[in-house]
């Protein structure tokens, strides 16, 4: 709000007219409404005793604030929205301008104003959208340096891909550091650059990696909820999740034994004699396949080592000697669980 803006609306709060406040001040009522209509502003002189007059602190007069609110930058980004469905690009890109000129230390606000006239100038026929680059790309450089991880992270993605689609790769690679090593994101930026720039068998490799990094993250992530609903004695979504690993497994090559191997654990917590003795011939007669992930042609690239049969086949043995463990006392008697013992002694 402009000052003039603030004089009006505390001034119509105290039900007093410009008459009356401008004989309160000693001033012309026409010398107050050209203040609320922004024509000109009150001497510096008469800032505090306009401040005390209205019930309000100078700093709310001058509307100085050192932030905004969280629910006022949502607010004020849901209204930039709005002006840019009905007004012309570079009018509300100027009103930004002077908003974040207001607010150069909100970093929240820069960065979001910045992503939706970034992706707005995009989207829509503008001439000379290159025009804007300098001062977008400069509040995105601003939100390099904010203490919040979430901001640099997301203001070096959207230089990065700023520069990614402008073919100037060398520059969009900079904005690499600002990812983590351990950060997937960084990786896959890393490819893309590497695909656009001829190293293609380092992309692909990097692509594969990731998927397979993928993968085991899904899985563990799905053991643990898997575990979790166990506890809580859901049983219906416990049997539903190891169907979801076994379809996850198939979906990324992973082989016989990968796909199998998930449900075993459900079967021992319940006890169902018939599922763990099932189960576990599945996954003695599939050990073999551990490694069959490395033969697909969604890893090709990747260095992956061959599992050789002797890991295969000890696992083979230590799976065939825990079948007598206190774990699996209730299979003690089924036929098909005593030929699988049968098979430790052969």
């Amino acid at each position: 709000m402009t000052v003039g803006e603030v004089i009006k609306k505390y001034r119509k709060n105290k039900s007093m007219t410009q008459e009356e406040m401008s004989a309160r001040l000693g001033v012309t009522a026409p010398a107050v409404n050209k203040w609320e209509k922004g024509k000109a502003m009150p001497d510096v002189a008469l800032l505090a005793p306009i401040a005390r007059l209205l019930d309000i602190t100078t700093d709310e007069l001058l509307s100085f604030k050192d932030e905004l609110t969280d629910e006022e930058i949502n607010q004020y980004l849901s209204k930039i929205q709005k002006d840019l469905e009905s007004q012309d690009f570079h009018d509300v890109f100027l009103s930004v301008k002077e908003k974040i000129e207001e607010y150069p230390n909100c970093e929240k606000l820069i960065w979001q104003a910045a992503v939706i006239l970034d992706a707005k100038r995009m989207t829509s026929e503008l001439p000379s959208k290159d025009r804007y680059d300098s001062m977008i790309f400069g509040w995105y450089e601003r939100c390099l340096l904010s203490e919040d991880e979430r901001i640099r992270n997301q203001a070096a993605d959207s230089l990065f891909h700023a520069f990614i689609r402008q073919e100037n790769y060398e520059k969009a690679a900079q904005y690499l550091d600002y990812f983590s090593l351990e950060n997937p994101e960084r990786k896959r930026k890393e490819a893309l650059v590497n695909s656009k720039t001829g190293k293609r068998t380092e992309a692909y490799r990097a692509y594969e990696e990731l998927i397979y990094s993928g993968y085991q993250h899904i899985q563990m992530t799905l053991n643990d909820l898997r575990d979790l609903y166990m506890e809580d004695d859901d049983r219906e979504m416990a049997r539903k999740l190891v169907e979801v690993s076994s379809t996850v497994a198939s979906a990324f090559e992973m082989g016989k034994y990968n796909e199998v191997c998930w449900g075993l654990d459900v079967a021992v917590w319940e006890k169902d004699v018939e599922r763990t003795a099932q189960l576990m011939q599945e996954i003695l007669d599939s050990v073999g396949t551990i490694g069959d992930f490395a033969k697909s042609k969604i890893y090709q690239h990747m260095m992956i080592k061959s599992i050789d049969t002797g890991f295969s086949g000890g696992l083979k043995q230590k799976l065939l000697k825990s079948l007598g463990d206190e774990t699996f006392n209730y299979m003690q008697g089924n036929k098909d669980w005593e030929k699988l013992k049968s098979d430790v002694y052969e």
